[in-house]
């Protein structure tokens, strides 16, 4: 196990070194943040603008491969990524987004996952059922619809709710409130602003998971082995939890695992519409004003989430499938 960890551990370090140079070259070689400056009122001098970019290690005048190689000396020798036009460090704008996506998601995705998977099994149990008809009907109709029009009803929703209440019950933006004392009355902040971005991400992201469950417990349902099962002595519920519902659960298990990256990566809207400043939207916005080392970063960290959730994929894999070991 150790051995096909350290193997594949290693692979995945070339991929992202070979993604990331290639994503380095390709940003320092189409992104102008140059032009931007000339934006600026008073619009400085040319000579003014290489000096500034200069001194940020973001000398328009190097060509790719010089910037590159300073760039990548910087990353190995001091895990330095470099600093963005506006002056700040990488590191350290990284280092808070990335906490902040993390609190947001971590719990969305738990209860996406328990919820998606629990919501499949039951309506597969009870295939054209009513219950089964809605379930199944509302994941079909969440596919189809919009995620920031989804986003933007909950917050609606809850501002109604406040208005109606005449207080603040809902926090429909920002992760924390000005001024609040530290310790325990911010921690209570902190879950109080948690609630309606949690339950957005929650009732609009199970929808994977409970069809793909349900289709994939439903093409085990007939199998030999549940039928056998229910030979036994077994009634179709209990054939289906203790014998399908494991088979089935392989493909969702490794779909998990690569859901991830993209939780943490992609779900830039609703960090934009809830006022959640984090990895999602810090990436369209180093992109949006040419930062190079910045996106540089993103597409690192996207592809180490990339990584670890294939290694994740393959250890589901092997824990929930009996048939395979992984070596």
């Amino acid at each position: 196990m150790l051995v096909y960890l350290l193997k594949r551990a290693a692979t995945y370090l070339v991929m992202i070194f070979l993604t990331t140079s290639a994503t380095y070259f390709l940003a320092v070689s189409t992104m102008r943040p140059t032009l931007l400056e000339q934006e600026r009122t008073p619009r400085p001098s040319p000579e003014q603008v290489q000096a500034n970019f200069a001194s940020l290690g973001l000398d328009p005048t190097k060509n790719p491969i010089e910037r590159y190689g300073d760039w990548l000396l910087g990353v190995v020798t001091r895990w330095d990524w470099g600093r963005s036009p506006n002056g700040s460090y990488v590191n350290a704008e990284f280092g808070d987004r990335v906490w902040v996506s993390t609190r947001l998601y971590i719990t969305a995705m738990v209860l996406t996952i328990l919820i998606g998977v629990a919501l499949g099994v039951y309506s597969a149990a009870r295939q054209y059922k009513f219950s089964d008809r809605i379930i199944t009907g509302y994941s079909y109709l969440v596919y189809i619809l919009p995620a920031p029009i989804g986003y933007f009803l909950v917050q609606l929703g809850a501002i109604k709710i406040n208005e109606m209440a005449g207080s603040q019950i809902f926090f429909v933006t920002g992760i924390s409130t000005v001024g609040i004392a530290p310790g325990f009355p911010a921690f209570l902040d902190l879950l109080a602003h948690y609630v309606v971005p949690t339950f957005a991400l929650t009732i609009f992201g199970w929808q994977t998971f409970q069809i793909a469950q349900r289709q994939y417990l439903l093409d085990n349902v007939n199998a030999d082995f549940v039928r056998t099962a229910r030979a036994k002595g077994l009634t179709r519920n209990q054939a289906i939890r203790r014998h399908g519902l494991r088979v089935s659960f392989i493909p969702v298990a490794q779909s998990i695992a690569f859901h991830i990256p993209a939780v943490f990566t992609g779900a830039f809207f609703a960090e934009m519409i809830f006022a959640w400043p984090g990895i999602g939207l810090w990436s369209i916005q180093a992109i949006t004003t040419a930062d190079v080392n910045g996106t540089v970063m993103t597409v690192a960290f996207g592809s180490l989430v990339f990584a670890v959730g294939a290694i994740l994929a393959d250890l589901a894999t092997s824990i929930v499938d009996p048939r395979v070991r992984v070596s």
